[in-house]
């Protein structure tokens, strides 16, 4: 064995899938106590995987028949243990289905990559033992999200492999990358918006505030801003919550760019990472343990993984794109910096993105320009917020004014 390598012998696989057995076994062997006829436990799981280990040996020295052979016989076990199930009305194939699969992981341990093996057996023991979890997680889900989130998955698996993937007019619009990203920017919302459902309303609205910027800081801040308008008492923690979300926008982007377009990353991490710092400094604040209520929920945020948004941002993408090609073209760099000083009004997830793609890292333009959208963002969600909560008006507008004028720095960096 060379020095940096290592080589996965018939010895070690061996015990992999004899550890992947006993895994599946030892819980399937903890729920036995409460019911009665469980397929399989702590000594039937590691030999069932080491039946699959052995009919892959016998496979890979010519034997090529034990292998089916073996997964018919398992198969033949299984199904008469789901019928003694049928029998004193006990339903449900988990354990049975979970054994074929035991009997998968035990062969894949001898065939193919080590790590595929692994993966199977865990996921596999993760998905027992975690039952009373996702069952709860599908009593709580909304049908209309589900609903939402199908449609858009479905779209996508349509929609991406027939889309041309090539540049069409002057401004290098291409259907497939665009739809890619769009993918890319709804799927890290929807992490954020499934997080902010589930956590927020536990954890208060400072919390719902981290997890909203994920999404959208702009909506947070509009949405915490009504709050507090609506309960003017709650003004100072609604503050923190925008001040937060928009603290998460810059680790949000850094993500994005990083995805769609590597080479910005020397030229913007320690910048975003510094400013999210200073955001989340700013939303510091001496307050008494926020009791969990209805109102720590952000009710404007909307699923990422809905058709209407997820086309809107494709719409804005594209006219982003070219309006800034236009810009840059007739205009230069100065028109460039008006553009972005002026789009903060709005999503800027778009413009930034419009920039980033398929332009060259390095040019301190592109990174000035990026970094003064987000500070006419942040005065903007500052301008929404205030006009929403006059109660604090004068502490919002100094932090905010602080927050704005300290991307100045890194736009001369």
């Amino acid at each position: 064995m060379e020095l940096g390598t290592f080589e996965w012998t018939i010895q070690l696989r061996f015990l992999v899938a004899l550890a992947l057995g006993f895994l599946v076994g030892l819980e399937r062997e903890s729920i036995k106590i409460d019911r009665k006829l469980v397929f399989g436990g702590v000594r039937t799981h590691p030999i069932i995987s080491l039946f699959g280990f052995g009919c892959a040996w016998l496979y890979s020295i010519g034997a090529t028949a034990m292998l089916p052979v073996g997964l018919l016989a398992i198969a033949t076990l299984t199904g008469i243990a789901y019928v003694a199930k049928i029998r004193v009305d006990r339903f449900g194939t988990t354990s049975e289905v979970s054994a074929l699969l035991t009997f998968i992981t035990g062969a894949l341990a001898m065939l193919v990559d080590v790590w595929i093996a692994m993966a199977l057996g865990v996921m596999n023991t993760m998905l027992l033992s975690e039952k009373a979890m996702l069952e709860s997680y599908v009593e709580r889900l909304s049908k209309v999200e589900f609903l939402a989130t199908v449609k858009f998955i479905l779209v996508t698996v349509i929609i991406l492999p027939v889309l041309p993937n090539h540049d069409f007019t002057q401004f290098h619009i291409n259907p497939f990358k665009i739809w890619q990203i769009v993918i890319i920017v709804s799927t890290l919302g929807f992490v954020g918006y499934l997080l902010e459902k589930k956590f927020g309303p536990k954890l208060g609205l400072w919390m719902s505030g981290i997890f909203g910027g994920i999404v959208s800081s702009t909506a947070v801040t509009l949405s915490v801003g009504r709050m507090a308008r609506i309960n003017p008492a709650r003004g100072s923690i609604a503050l923190q919550a925008a001040l937060l979300a928009s603290s998460v926008t810059y680790l949000r982007t850094l993500m994005l760019v990083w995805f769609i377009n590597g080479s910005f990353l020397p030229n913007l991490w320690l910048r975003f990472v510094l400013l999210s710092l200073v955001g989340a400094m700013l939303s510091v604040r001496m307050f008494k343990k926020e009791s969990p209520i209805v109102e720590s929920v952000i009710p404007e945020l909307q699923n990422p993984f809905e058709i209407r948004p997820a086309i809107g941002f494709a719409l804005l993408f594209i006219l982003l794109s070219v309006v800034t090609g236009f810009v840059k073209t007739t205009m230069g760099n100065s028109g460039l910096l008006g553009l972005a000083s002026i789009v903060g009004v709005s999503d800027i997830t778009p413009f930034i993105l419009s920039i980033v793609q398929g332009s060259d890292g390095t040019m301190h333009i592109f990174t000035s320009a990026i970094i003064l959208a987000l500070m006419s963002n942040t005065v903007a969600k500052g301008i929404y917020f205030i006009s929403l909560s006059p109660n604090t008006r004068k502490e919002a507008s100094l932090k905010f004014a602080i927050y704005a004028l300290l991307h100045i720095p890194f736009i001369l960096w």
